[in-house]
């Protein structure tokens, strides 16, 4: 079976920035991205939970998207202007796709 080159693009970021995050992706053309819960971790500041929070607020999420190598560095200075004023990460990884036509910008 044949498979296509991509970028996987991973931003860990304070939930309250998401909206923030996935406007840029939309307003990119990103075809595609998913939105996922961070229960826990450890960081610079030590381990932290979700547990007892009130609200989702203080939250994390991860943003996971799949792009063309050649929109990653346009895509990566926006996020992370966003990025820079929380906490948060940002990952690229090299990745394999099946369906290529799925991961094109529209």
């Amino acid at each position: 079976m044949d498979t296509h080159p991509k970028k996987r693009l991973e931003i860990f970021i304070e939930a309250p920035a998401l909206s923030r995050v996935s406007h840029i992706l939309d307003n990119a053309g990103v075809p595609g991205y998913t939105v996922l819960p961070v229960i826990s971790g450890s960081g610079d500041s030590g381990p932290w939970t979700r547990d007892g929070l009130v609200s989702s607020a203080g939250g994390m999420v991860t943003i996971v998207c799949i792009v063309d190598e050649d929109q990653m560095d346009k895509l990566l200075e926006k996020v992370f202007k966003v990025v820079s004023r929380q906490i948060g990460i940002i990952n690229v990884s090299d990745c394999q796709v099946v369906r290529d036509a799925k991961f094109q910008v529209h």
